[in-house]
């Protein structure tokens, strides 16, 4: 996944030094971290106090889905629920739409998360005794819209699910794949510009899990959400993230493309996450193409204008197929003026390996 999916730059989400401490003692406990530079550890023992969430920077664009992972303990689900407030930050500040969430009073906070944040869980919680169509209409129920009109936006959301015919139906006749499309059903019915989603489909099976995952980013794409997206799985924060940020102890370690953190962990706990990644479908031709004039002095013999071609944006994976096609052995990256760029067998391989700065002849 590339930021090239996003929309524009516009940041609907910003979070600015952001700590989250809890305890009786969170605002001493501040104090001495920002006077002393005490320690998570340090904190807990003389404090009593637990760092959920340390200083952490990072935008939400208009248009994106933004995955924040990280194993258990890490504060990705204390700083998703900054987000929307259902915590409040000892120290810092979150701003959706360029408001500051912790100015807002009851009814602005209300407004916000009714009109423009929507959040799905891991735990969906529907409510047993109503259908799947009323469920879908809860929180528009909760604003006010008449029956008739939140029933049509419910019954539209439905469908964007694939849920149309469960309408009637109540919860414990669904599986867990479609509760937790009824959840996005909800979530979308509101139509908020941003959707918060806690690990919602880490409860369910591998296969349902992957269809859920494609479903939900072809969905966000073609709705134009933005998303920020918890998920303590590399593989999935990949499958689906235009960015990825990686968390550990309440700390952002790595921002970035799934391509610059697998190319480029940050630090050796980054690097042990994506050692088994397979990057196959993630290092893209332009990181490892060799210049035009360097390949031409390398291999003279063979003719660049004859090569199979592809855009700087193709991935190993199909590099390898175009340069299985002809028995020649380089595939010619193209911009807008021509080549650009070559790829070589070896360049593939180094690739694959990790080693993306192409070898010597």
């Amino acid at each position: 996944m590339t930021t090239s999916t996003i929309q524009s730059e516009e940041i609907l989400v910003d979070c600015q030094q952001v700590w989250k401490i809890f305890g009786e003692q969170a605002p001493a406990a501040m104090q001495a971290i920002t006077r002393q530079g005490l320690s998570k550890r340090d904190v807990l023992q003389k404090f009593g106090c637990t760092v959920g969430v340390s200083g952490v920077s990072l935008q939400v664009k208009r248009g994106e889905i933004f995955c924040i992972m990280g194993l258990s303990g890490s504060g990705k689900s204390t700083l998703i629920r900054l987000l929307n407030r259902l915590i409040t930050p000892t120290k810092g500040r979150v701003l959706v739409k360029g408001k500051d969430l912790a100015a807002l009073d009851a009814a602005g906070l209300r407004d916000m998360r009714a009109h423009h944040i929507g959040m799905v869980f891991q735990s969906v919680a529907l409510l047993p005794q109503r259908t799947v169509l009323e469920n879908t209409a809860f929180g528009l129920e909760v604003q006010g819209v008449p029956k008739e009109k939140r029933n049509k936006t419910a019954a539209e959301a439905l469908e964007k699910v694939g849920l149309s015919d469960w309408q009637n139906h109540y919860p414990d006749e669904l599986s867990g794949g479609m509760q937790q499309r009824v959840g996005l059903a909800r979530a979308i019915a509101s139509d908020p510009e941003i959707i918060l989603m806690d690990e919602p489909f880490s409860a369910l099976d591998p296969l349902i899990r992957r269809q859920l995952q494609d479903e939900f980013r072809t969905l966000t794409k073609q709705l134009g959400k933005s998303a920020a997206f918890i998920t303590h799985d590399l593989e999935e924060a990949i499958r689906i993230g235009d960015r990825i940020a990686i968390m550990k102890d309440g700390i952002l370690i790595q921002v970035g493309t799934a391509e610059e953190i697998v190319r480029n962990p940050a630090d050796d706990y980054v690097a042990e996450f994506v050692a088994g990644i397979s990057r196959l479908h993630l290092v893209k031709a332009r990181s490892i193409m060799r210049p035009v004039a360097e390949f031409r002095a390398a291999y003279p013999e063979i003719a660049i204008e004859d090569l199979p071609r592809a855009a700087s944006g193709t991935d190993i994976a199909e590099l390898i197929t175009l340069s299985t096609r002809k028995d020649l052995d380089a595939v010619a990256i193209m911009g807008d003026g021509g080549p650009i760029g070559i790829v070589s067998p070896r360049d593939l391989l180094n690739g694959i390996q990790g080693n993306d700065r192409p070898a010597a002849r």
